[in-house]
C-alpha cells in the first residue's frame, strides 16, 4: 500500500476514519465531517440530493435496517480534492429496509463512492451501490 501525502493523504485519512466512525455507528462523529449543504448522488436517482439533514437520514435509514452493519475498505484512491473508494458491506437485516421487513438474513454488497472534500468536510459524494444484490439478499 502506498502512503499519500499532502491533501491527498489527509482526505483517504478522512475517509478512513469516517469509515471507522460508521462501522462504530458513531453519527456524531459522522455528522462532524459532513458539510451542511453536502450534496449527495445516488446512482439509482436522477436528481442528488442536499444537506446534512438528508445526509443522517440515509445513515439512519441503514443503520436502522443493518444494526450490524460493517464497511472494509478494498480499494482507495486520493487526490487533491477526491477520494475513491471500493467497499464491502456487510451485516444482518434485522428492521425495515424499503418497504421489506426484517428476515434476519445476512447480507453483502459492494459500493463504489467518490467524495469530493473540501476545507475537510465532504461536500459531495457520488454513491453506486450493488443494489440488486443487497434487494437479492433480502428477497
Amino acid at each position: 500500500m502506498t502512503t499519500q501525502s499532502g491533501a491527498a493523504g489527509t482526505n483517504a485519512a478522512l475517509v478512513r476514519e469516517s469509515i471507522a466512525a460508521l462501522n462504530a455507528g458513531d453519527t456524531e462523529r459522522l455528522l462532524a465531517v459532513v458539510a451542511p449543504d453536502i450534496v449527495i448522488h445516488y446512482a439509482e436517482m436522477s436528481e442528488p440530493l442536499h444537506g446534512r439533514e438528508t445526509w443522517q437520514q440515509g445513515f439512519e435509514l441503514m443503520r436502522n435496517a443493518f444494526p450490524d452493519l460493517e464497511a472494509h475498505v478494498d480499494d482507495l484512491v486520493a487526490s487533491e480534492a477526491k477520494v475513491a473508494i471500493r467497499v464491502s458491506f456487510r451485516g444482518t437485516h434485522q428492521g425495515e429496509f424499503q418497504g421489506i421487513p426484517a428476515t434476519g438474513r445476512p447480507i453483502q454488497y459492494v459500493s463504489h463512492e467518490f467524495y469530493r472534500v473540501e476545507n475537510g468536510l465532504f461536500a459531495e459524494e457520488w454513491i453506486c451501490s450493488d443494489m440488486a444484490s443487497l434487494f437479492r439478499q433480502l428477497s
